[in-house]
């Protein structure tokens, strides 16, 4: 009861008292009341300023730097864990597919383990599978990537590559063709969005590195080239690992197949000739490899190993990558309408930056293949023996590791540095090889041969890492990403098809190929960047506008859900007030940067 109440109460049984002495004493009753005479009220007031107030040892900007730290690690945890996950699952691929093809070469084995199943016409058929089917993936991949999204899409691969292990528990044409096609279907998707989703940590890192900045708290358009630097670090750490797996995928070959393997002296008894003399896979190589049969169990144990190392890929990717887009950005590059991704890929090659780059995707599809199968085989398993086949490779492995890190001299060097140098190493030697014969079987020419591979790899690993770097510095906007990308690994992937087709011709005529191309492809880059420093204008495709509402749930962030009219008791949802109401919303800005970007880039 207030004090003023006990008076009123008094006055009721005594009318006789002074009402002037009575509002006196009520009015000081009130003042005490205020001036905290009251003990029991002010240590109420005190304890809910404890509750509800500030903490005295609050900060708030070292609060907030702790979190953007803790994005920043989140970053590279996302990086690390795509970059290991990519580099097993092409391990354990290229690894099986090595011990496989070996296994079914030996004319003893296929006739003891599987008679008369045609095991050389499957192999046929699983390579036919593999290398054709990526010709259509221009197709569908960026409908892949945009309705699972860029992680999912990635999960999905991995997954198809794991079955593909799965199969091989069970040998026959309808578990073994049917997984290769399964894999040339995924292994486009895999490595766009791979590239994607690395080019997109970039700029996320980017934005929780300058969180403070006013474009990055507005959602506006970054300066250009201002992801430049961390585009360079993470592709440089990506591609590091993804080479590593030349070098996990020969682990069946040194802890298990090689011992199982006849010496040089009887696989190369009838070979002849080698390196630029050669023609075809290795004329000549004896059909029987094995000097004795594998135990089934010891081939379930190393497929099982394999398989365990393609599951924990999976879980890598499932567990410890992060989304690469925000959830509202997730509906807005789907809701552009299915039938504008599927036309978009083939709109963006009438960029000219791109069309200047398709010799460079075409040459990087053919050297890898070559030094994996042409270079492997009729240089180094025909002059030292098949049982060296392993560290020929991952002398490659290592090096291409070892120097994909060169691609940060991008951060000092102009970026044409790295892609020419990668260039000039691979032309110079391919002009070594256009000259070179080795002699079968001479142990004394391994040194030389390992010095090869591991100088190819430089040139790779700069080339790889160069493209992926330079495409995206140069599409900055996430909105296309996924096209550019997708069209590079469409490239490489007809150009593995061509290595495919042409197995059987005579080394000069392959070699005279890939020099060509390589010339191709550094005059095509030279002129390329000519025009961007005259600043010729390059044609863009528009990419619509998300076909929704701009209303519901997208919006709770940017406004006050709170407010008063903000759910029933709103206007009528006419076009005026919808605008107003979403003119702060993150689709505003998104439209903003996009017709920004559009008039200064000239589009047509």
């Amino acid at each position: 009861m207030e004090p003023g109440g006990n008076a009123h109460a008094a006055l009721e049984k005594d009318p006789n008292i002074d009402q002037e002495a009575v509002g006196n004493g009520a009015a000081v009753a009130r003042e005490e009341v205020g001036a905290g005479a009251i003990p029991g009220l002010d240590v109420g007031e005190a304890q809910l300023d404890d509750f509800v107030g500030a903490h005295p040892d609050y900060n708030e900007e070292e609060e907030e730097r702790k979190y953007f730290r803790r994005k920043r690690l989140a970053v590279v945890k996302n990086v690390l864990a795509a970059s290991l996950g990519g580099m097993l699952t092409y391990g354990v691929y290229l690894g099986l597919l090595q011990m496989q093809l070996i296994l079914h070469y030996d004319e003893t084995y296929r006739e003891v383990k599987y008679s008369n199943m045609g095991l050389q016409n499957i192999d046929s058929k699983m390579l036919m599978g593999i290398n054709v089917t990526p010709i259509v993936a221009l197709l569908y991949t960026p409908v892949l990537i945009r309705f699972f999204g860029t992680k999912w899409t990635m999960f999905l691969a991995v997954g198809i590559y794991a079955l593909f292990v799965s199969t091989n528990y069970w040998e026959r044409y309808y578990t073994l063709v049917p997984s290769a096609v399964a894999i040339g279907v995924a292994i486009v998707p895999l490595w766009a969005s791979m590239g994607n989703y690395i080019t997109r940590m970039a700029q996320k890192y980017y934005e929780y590195m300058n969180y403070k900045e006013e474009h990055v708290q507005e959602q506006q358009r970054v300066p250009r080239g201002a992801f430049d630097a961390y585009i360079i670090a993470f592709q440089s750490l990506f591609y590091s690992c993804f080479h590593l797996s030349f070098v996990c995928a020969q682990m069946p070959m040194i802890f298990f197949l090689n011992s199982y393997l006849y010496d040089l002296n009887h696989t190369l008894c009838n070979v002849k000739f080698c390196g630029t003399l050669s023609k075809g896979m290795l004329p000549g190589f004896n059909a029987t490899v094995l000097k004795s049969l594998p135990r089934s169990m010891n081939l379930i144990i190393v497929e099982s190993v394999l398989m365990g190392a393609a599951f924990l890929s999976m879980l890598m990717i499932l567990i410890l990558c992060g989304s690469a887009y925000r959830p509202t950005e997730e509906i807005d590059l789907r809701s552009i309408g299915w039938g504008n991704i599927f036309q978009l890929p083939f709109k963006h090659m009438r960029d000219y930056r791109l069309r200047h780059l398709f010799p460079f995707f075409i040459y990087s599809g053919f050297e890898v293949l070559f030094v994996c199968t042409g270079f492997s085989l009729n240089y180094g398993v025909c002059a030292i023996g098949l049982e060296k086949l392993a560290y020929i490779i991952m002398a490659y492995g290592f090096s291409a590791a070892a120097c994909s890190s060169l691609a940060l001299s991008m951060l000092r060097l102009p970026r044409q540095a790295p892609l020419l140098a990668g260039a000039a190493t691979h032309a110079l030697l391919l002009i070594g090889l256009f000259c070179w014969a080795p002699q079968p079987r001479v142990l004394a020419q391994a040194p030389l041969l390992y010095l090869v591979a591991a100088l190819w790899g430089l040139g790779s690993a700069l080339n790889k890492t160069s493209l992926s770097t330079l495409l995206g510095m140069l599409y900055q906007d996430k909105e296309r990403q996924d096209f550019v990308f997708t069209i590079y690994h469409w490239w490489q992937a007809l150009a593995i098809f061509v290595v495919y087709l042409w197995s059987e011709l005579p080394m000069k005529a392959k070699l005279s190929i890939m020099l060509l191309t390589l010339l191709a492809s550094v005059l095509s880059y030279v002129w390329m960047e000519h025009k961007l420093a005259r600043h010729m204008v390059y044609r863009m495709p528009k990419i619509p506008k998300p076909r929704h509402k701009v209303r519901g749930y997208r919006y709770l962030e940017a406004e006050n859900s709170d407010e008063t009219g903000s759910e029933g008791d709103s206007e009528p949802d006419d076009n005026n007030c919808r605008e107003e109401r979403a003119g702060i919303g993150q689709q505003k800005y998104i439209y903003e940067n996009r017709l920004a970007e559009e008039e200064e880039e000239n589009v047509g």
